[in-house]
């Protein structure tokens, strides 16, 4: 999970650096806001980790090797694509916190209320991203 939220940081920089089009200087933006969640988001999880004695393993080479969340493609990318890019990634980052949400509230119920801000935080960058592609 925290390899994810680490990845998803670096992937939305490279998202708000190469996206271009139409409606470029508000996805730019927005992205900002996804990457300071998701930085803010890792950092919880990381000094969780610490409350508890383990130790987070945030490492360039960790993240690369053990992240669920696809590679995010090189080059300049449309502002429809990178929604589409940033909001599948932000969904797979999600998804890994759910997969453990169960597990952590049957042994740390504090945790998983963290878990659960996560997953509402990230829920919320993903509806205000796809929001941009929507037609009506």
């Amino acid at each position: 999970m925290l390899v994810d939220l680490i990845e998803l940081h670096l992937q939305g920089k490279q998202a708000h650096w190469n996206v271009v089009g139409t409606n470029f200087r508000d996805l730019h933006l927005q992205l900002d806001e996804v990457v300071d969640f998701a930085r803010e988001a890792s950092d919880t999880v990381a000094e969780r980790l610490r409350a508890l004695d383990a130790v987070p393993d945030g490492r360039s080479d960790t993240v690369a090797s053990t992240t669920s969340l696809p590679d995010f493609p090189a080059y300049e990318h449309s502002t429809g694509e990178v929604v589409d890019l940033i909001t599948a990634r932000v969904y797979a980052a999600v998804d890994t916190i759910r997969s453990v949400h169960d597990t952590v509230d049957a042994e740390d119920p504090s945790t998983a209320d963290i878990l659960h801000q996560l997953i509402d935080g990230l829920e919320k960058q993903a509806w205000l991203l796809k929001s941009e592609n929507r037609k009506v």
